[in-house]
């Protein structure tokens, strides 16, 4: 969907790609420019476990931004350490659905020196 912003109204950011003028509307004696949201091609997430239909749950940080882009993109591709059995994903715990993501990729973790985890190469 597409929202009126008064931001950029009466500036060449209110003219589309080709020169026309963007759609316009007064609002309670305010005017407003309508805006589209910006769609990225291809989103690259990291999950922390998802299943076949792509259902994922992420953990810390990675929940802050691999659920909008997942939405946001035409196509996503998402990197999980697990790839669970369907139907064994707490549907409370899924941030995700499925019909958002394209792919998946399994990329399990393994151990380091030090002791902790690292993603495999």
């Amino acid at each position: 969907g597409a929202f009126f912003t008064p931001t950029g109204f009466g500036t060449e950011l209110a003219k589309n790609a080709d020169g026309s003028p963007k759609e316009t509307r007064r609002i309670d004696g305010r005017d407003y420019v309508l805006e589209y949201p910006i769609h990225g091609d291809v989103a690259l997430i990291k999950a922390e476990r998802g299943d076949r239909f792509g259902n994922l749950t992420y953990r810390k940080a990675a929940r802050n931004f691999g659920p909008v882009m997942a939405t946001a993109a035409k196509f996503t591709v998402a990197s999980v350490h697990e790839l669970a059995e369907l139907g064994t994903l707490d549907p409370e715990s899924i941030v995700t659905p499925g019909i958002f993501v394209s792919r998946i990729v399994r990329v399990p973790r393994v151990a380091t020196q030090a002791g902790g985890f690292k993603a495999a190469a």
